[in-house]
């Protein structure tokens, strides 16, 4: 095997220890097919918080994605020779003003994509262990016969039972008897592997479990780096197979319930906010009710914007100035459709009751749901669990593609330790990929430990992933002033540059206010999370290179480190961090959750 450090690659070469230029934009669009599966990550949740208002919540955010996309086009085609994607290319805006603020975009890129593998494989074991050892429902065969075996083992006098009547109240005693003999029942005759743990704990606000959806989950994840071991060329090639028999399925989804006419229009209206998370009583449209549905804009974010991961392969096209804008615009519009009609079609379907059940929220029954949607019949259901399996796969192997690329070119260009600039014979950055792997582990513990635990890894990262688009939507117009004569492949209409802009910063007011929605702790454990950059850099720039920059790190732009010093945008771009900053601290004590 022949490794090294990565050279910058030239337009139809590729020698070991480069990324070599094999796919076109029809490859960038299968390896980022996997972006709609994310709809799975959070659809339970975001209807949890945002009720009735949920499937307003992914169109729109799926809407200003699409629109922000048209900045990334343009800055990504400012770079042939980067991979990485947007993260990188805004890296280089922010260098002039601030040594710090441009790895900050690359390294908040970075945690807010690598998480997918752990949340993608947390669920899709999830899925797995429900199809092998299912648990069993009140009315099944064995679950009758132990109630029946075991009817003395309760009494109405029973101190359980009046535990019970005492949450619930307008019931009977008989009601409790029967509800605690079933509860047991099932308890007794779900298969021990649903509860078995190798290890489980605590880590501060959130629980940790080796249980067995780990290890299932750890499997799947070390599946998808042997895929991604052959490189980009391989990756696209099986990723175009896997994305036809997910994209296919979910369309089906969005489109079947509209045409057979399950479609219940009263679960539109009215629309108002929930009152409280997770409970079916409605609200209004209050400071409370807003912060709820902020929160459901926050998290749909983490999905709906991701399929700009298209542009991470700029120096892995064979045609980068074509095929750059090509890539993210085509992705833009399949998300566009998948992000609109799904959840419209699951909201329709399942109503507010249906989709506040628990299975729903914590992610494990939705594939089941969907099944069902399509068709009654068992056989059909049992398919879109094992499609749905295949569509996390899609998501797993799209985030394993581009996140281990972000650490690969952050490497390159002196924002990250030198070891992850570093490729095999096919053009994988391995050394990145297992670093990915390996913080995903571990991730993973705390993803399959319950739901409390996966939303609040989910909404950590999403505070990365929205600093991240403020820093790069700001990048768009600070290259057009500072860079504003080097040649764009494809130049973005001034119109959406500036609305990319005003997205940043209602960006910032989802942060502020929606972070808490999800985790009291949540928007503060991200800043820390962000924060971590700065003992990296640090090593890297001061340690490892002693202050210097790599001399090629902006030469696409025809610069050297020593052009850093005209900053033709002035003291605007540190106008732009205080505002963004200053948005979010008020959003943040401006919006509270309901009483």
């Amino acid at each position: 095997m022949t490794t090294g450090i990565l050279q910058a690659p030239v337009v139809g070469q590729a020698s070991s220890g480069e990324l070599h230029r094999a796919i076109d934009w029809r490859g960038a669009f299968w390896v980022a097919s996997g972006v709609p599966a994310l709809v799975l990550f959070s659809i339970g949740g975001i209807a949890g918080t945002a009720g009735k208002v949920a499937f307003l919540v992914w169109i729109v955010s799926m809407l200003m994605g699409f629109i922000q996309a048209f900045t990334y086009a343009e800055i990504a085609g400012l770079f042939p020779s980067k991979s990485g994607g947007a993260s990188v290319y805004g890296a280089a805006a922010w260098v002039r003003y601030s040594k710090l603020i441009a790895p900050l975009s690359v390294w908040c890129n970075w945690i807010a994509w690598s998480p997918v593998l752990s949340l993608g494989c947390s669920i899709a074991a999830a899925y797995i262990l429900n199809a092998l050892a299912p648990v069993p429902g009140a009315d099944n065969a064995a679950v009758l016969a132990w109630v029946q075996s075991h009817a003395s083992s309760i009494t109405a006098e029973s101190p359980r039972v009046v535990e019970w009547l005492a949450a619930n109240s307008g019931k009977t005693a008989a009601d409790g008897v029967a509800a605690l003999l079933s509860a047991d029942a099932i308890s007794a005759v779900t298969p021990a592997v649903r509860s078995w743990t190798l290890h489980a704990g605590t880590l501060g606000p959130v629980s940790f479990s080796l249980n067995a959806a780990f290890f299932i989950g750890a499997l799947l994840m070390l599946l998808t780096f042997a895929i991604q071991h052959r490189g980009i060329l391989g990756t696209a090639n099986v990723q175009k197979y896997l994305g036809l028999i997910v994209i296919i399925p979910m369309l089906i989804v969005g489109i079947v319930p509209i045409i057979t006419g399950q479609i219940d229009w009263s679960n539109y209206t009215p629309l108002a906010p929930l009152k409280a998370a997770y409970a079916p009583e409605m609200g209004s449209w209050d400071i409370g009710g807003w912060t709820l549905v902020l929160g459901g804009m926050f998290i749909a974010a983490w999905s709906t914007y991701a399929f700009e991961t298209a542009i991470c392969y700029t120096s892995e096209f064979k045609n980068p100035k074509t095929d750059t804008v090509r890539a993210i615009l085509y992705s833009g519009v399949l998300c566009l459709v998948l992000f609109s009609l799904v959840p419209f079609a699951f909201q329709g379907v399942l109503g507010l009751e249906g989709m506040l059940a628990t299975p729903i929220v914590d992610g494990s029954g939705v594939a089941e749901a969907m099944g069902k949607m399509v068709s009654s019949s068992g056989w059909v259901t049992n398919l879109f669990v094992m499609l749905m399996i295949f569509a996390l796969l899609l998501s797993i192997m799209t985030a394993m593609a581009g996140s281990s690329r972000t650490l690969y070119q952050g490497s390159y260009d002196g924002w990250l330790p030198k070891y992850l600039s570093h490729v095999n014979e096919h053009g994988a950055p391995t050394r990145a990929m297992w670093t990915d792997l390996i913080v995903n582990l571990g991730v993973l513990a705390i993803a399959c430990a319950d739901a409390t635990s996966f939303f609040f890894i989910l909404a950590v990262s999403n505070v990365g992933y929205i600093i991240f688009n403020f820093l790069n939507l700001n990048a768009g117009w600070i290259h057009r002033v500072d860079n504003g004569d080097v040649v764009r492949p494809w130049r973005a209409p001034t119109l959406l540059l500036g609305l990319g802009v005003l997205f940043a910063y209602v960006n910032a007011v989802f942060l502020g206010a929606g972070a808490k929605v999800w985790n009291p702790n949540a928007l503060w454990a991200g800043l820390i999370a962000a924060a971590l950059i700065v003992p990296v850099f640090w090593f890297r720039h001061y340690v490892q290179d002693r202050g210097k920059f790599p001399d090629h790190m902006l030469a696409d732009l025809g610069l050297t480190t020593a052009d850093l010093s005209k900053r033709r945008a002035g003291a605007l771009p540190y106008v732009a961090l205080i505002v963004g900053a200053a948005i979010v601290l008020a959003s943040n004590w401006f919006f509270q959750l309901p009483a």
